[in-house]
């Protein structure tokens, strides 16, 4: 048996969100704050038997956050179950509780967590008439948290992320619209409490490793005391027999010492001296209380560890911090094998982030072999380490859209050989793709060197700062990572950067083209021709996708680079490829060229001789804050993220003034443009009119042309 779906609706930071599971080994991925802790919350909610009294605590708190009055509103967390065993007594605990109606044999079953307003308060809401705001308004300032209950419910069959489901039962509260029914067949009938789903599996929660040497010093806590309890109930009273006398008899040996008699004596004699006779204690000793149950006597034991390769055993947190997460998880393993020898109805193992300070190598080992039988795992992560090794079929990821998070599942409607590319390029390509709050895919070294270096020094902030990960597909292969951005798989914006390779010259061959000429026409027309391919086929394999778009510089990244105004430098790296001063001035000649045929044929060569990617780093390095972006990677750069927040407009502009100002700037004119950024930051005026205005004090700054661009 294996949880199949999981349904979160109004809870916490998920406003409504489906995640899919399968059996084996599930990876959860996300960014920090994008939902994970509180995802792992709500599946505990149902099958942790230790969350139970917390699930009937709900309280305001726990409404979604993008909510503009919880009140009348419905928290819902539904788990689908899969694949139930045939055994009599499993199928008596799901077929009176939470199989899903219809089947005589049951092979799925739902469970639902309902947090909803009482009988009452429903009963107020049906008699509403249709657009009764003043009416609504009423009911919903007498509504406390006393007035909501927790239901627990199987045998649904309604589909909880679906809108217009869940207006039907809960109402629509915009337009004032109720059901005149307060109770509703398809929400499936209520669990009773003893046949708890919680209290028939075993669940085994790992928690993100924050401080593991408090979790060992805290007995509710402790990994190790959690095991030896677990070996404590089946110790044989006679077995231990002989431990209690050895421990009652140490007792008395520490209670019977002479300094112990003697202080014991001097306490008694100074009470009497001070209170007399009548007003001191009867009697007084000091004696040895070390306890002589198993439980108790196992919480003195402690866990002695040593390093790799050190012979000394040092306690818990002498340790480093990867060494003791390492024995916190492997304890909180055993812990779970433990209760699998109980043989319950599923087994079910949640791990939240255990890459915390453990090697990479550790982290992918781990993923890699804990794959028990009979047993499904989810794990949280936003290591890329452990993503690397997760199939996608058996992911869920995470991200964030305004104030909500959303839950995306990579691989749905792939047929599985588009499965088998996508995932061997996550395999070859180490990348933080699917972490990534929106994308831009290039196609080369050249692209991937110089963009990010562009964007810092034009713009004054990374492109981690936009939000954007750029990604090196080190082809034209677009379309086999292109398909993950979808509305039915991660719905984050990717931005395709490729070349369209049109000729730089006349291709016609001419009987005079000297040999290295007809070569070189026959090479830039057959790629010429491969772009007129590749555009169709990019066009259309975007067509009617909004998370997917092509910036196409015209000819290639290096020749778009020169047609953008960057003649001076690539002329400033002309020492760093040639040696010979003629040679140096024929390529400088050229470059100064307003004819692409003559500047791009060169440059193209300087990138053939040292290599696209070294001649990219050479151009890295001779980047300045006036060097200008080529207007396709701006488009990108829009698309990726559209609307960028006032603070990183700041920034970037403050960046563009501090640069004039050691250009040697006047400082009249920066001051005067500081005053229009200062009016901006305060939102007295647009980014519109911000530009306008330094556009009459900085006419000729870079900046102008990104602004162009995000408000195109």
């Amino acid at each position: 048996m294996h949880i199949s779906k999981l349904s979160l609706v109004n809870y916490r930071n998920f406003a409504n969100a489906r995640l899919l599971f399968r059996e084996g080994t599930n990876t959860i991925i996300g960014e920090n704050g994008s939902g994970k802790s509180n995802l792992f919350r709500a599946i505990r909610l149902l099958l942790d038997d230790n969350m139970l009294r917390s699930a009937y605590r709900l309280d305001e708190g726990d409404f979604h956050r993008g909510l503009a009055d919880w009140r009348g509103h419905w928290i819902i967390i539904s788990l689908e179950f899969e694949k139930i065993v045939s055994d009599e007594a499993i199928q008596a605990l799901f077929q009176h509780g939470t199989a899903i109606v219809g089947e005589q044999y049951t092979e799925k079953a739902t469970y639902n967590l309902i947090f909803r307003p009482k009988l009452h308060v429903r009963q107020l809401l049906s008699e509403l008439a249709e657009g009764d705001q003043l009416g609504l308004a009423e009911i919903l300032d007498g509504i406390t948290i006393d007035s909501y209950e927790v239901v627990f419910t199987g045998k649904s069959t309604a589909d909880f992320n679906d809108l217009t489901t869940y207006k039907n039962i809960v109402g629509d509260f915009e337009a004032v619209k109720f059901s005149k029914e307060t109770e509703f067949p398809e929400l499936g009938i209520r669990v009773p409490a003893v046949l708890s789903v919680a209290r028939e599996v075993s669940f085994t929660f790992v928690q993100a490793l924050r401080d593991v040497v408090a979790e060992f010093h805290n007995n509710r806590a402790n990994p190790l005391l959690t095991l030896l309890k677990a070996k404590s109930g089946r110790i044989e009273a006679d077995a231990f027999a002989p431990i209690t006398e050895q421990v009652k008899a140490l007792n008395d040996a520490i209670g019977g010492l002479n300094d112990v008699l003697a202080v014991r004596s001097d306490i008694s004699q100074t009470i009497k001296a001070a209170a007399g006779e009548a007003y001191s204690p009867s009697s007084l000793s000091i004696r040895s209380d070390l306890p002589d149950e198993a439980d108790k006597l196992f919480q003195s034991l402690k866990l002695f560890v040593g390093e790799s390769g050190e012979a000394y055993e040092g306690n818990i947190n002498e340790l480093s911090l990867g060494g003791a997460n390492l024995i916190y998880l492997t304890l909180k393993l055993l812990e779970f094998k433990y209760q699998q020898e109980k043989m319950p109805v599923a087994n079910f193992l949640l791990i939240e982030e255990p890459e915390a300070h453990i090697h990479t190598h550790i982290q992918k080992t781990l993923f890699d072999r804990l794959n028990y039988e009979d047993t499904q795992i989810i794990y949280s992560t936003h290591s890329v380490h452990i993503s690397e090794v997760s199939k996608i079929q058996n992911m869920n990821i995470l991200g964030r859209e305004g104030g909500c998070c959303e839950a995306y599942q990579p691989a749905t409607g792939l047929e599985p050989r588009e499965i088998a590319s996508v995932q061997r390029y996550l395999d070859a390509v180490r990348s933080n793709l699917l972490f990534a709050k929106s994308v831009i895919l290039v196609e080369g070294d050249a692209e991937e060197i110089l963009i990010p270096s562009l964007v810092k020094a034009v713009m004054g902030v990374s492109l981690d700062e936009l939000g954007i990960s750029l990604i090196n597909i080190r082809s034209t292969g677009f379309q086999n990572v292109g398909r993950l951005f979808h509305d039915d798989r991660i719905r984050k914006r990717c931005a395709i950067v490729t070349d369209l390779d049109t000729a730089i010259i006349d291709t016609t061959p001419h009987d005079d083209d000297s040999k290295a000429l007809r070569k070189f026409k026959l090479h830039i027309e057959g790629a010429q021709a491969k772009g007129i391919e590749r555009q169709l086929a990019l066009n259309a394999f975007c067509d009617g996708n909004r998370w997917l778009t092509v910036s196409y510089a015209h000819h290639t990244f290096e020749v778009e680079f020169m047609r953008a105004g960057n003649a001076d430098v690539v002329i400033g790296v002309l020492g760093d490829v040639y040696v010979s001063a003629h040679t140096i001035e024929e390529a400088r000649a050229e470059l100064q060229s307003t004819d692409v045929s003559v500047y791009g044929r060169r440059v193209l060569t300087m990138a053939a001789n040292e290599g696209k990617g070294w001649f990219a780093l050479l151009l890295a390095k001779a980047i300045t804050p006036a060097t200008a972006i080529p207007r396709y990677i701006l488009d990108a750069l829009v698309f990726a993220n559209p609307a960028l927040p006032i603070d990183v407009w700041f920034r970037v502009f403050d960046h563009r003034l501090r640069t004039n100002s050691n250009a040697g700037a006047d400082d009249a004119v920066i001051e005067e443009s500081r005053g229009h950024l200062d009016r901006f930051r305060r939102g007295e005026i647009a980014l519109e009119q911000l530009n306008d205005e330094l556009f009459k004090t900085l006419p000729a700054d870079a900046i102008h042309d990104v602004v162009a661009a995000f408000l195109s």
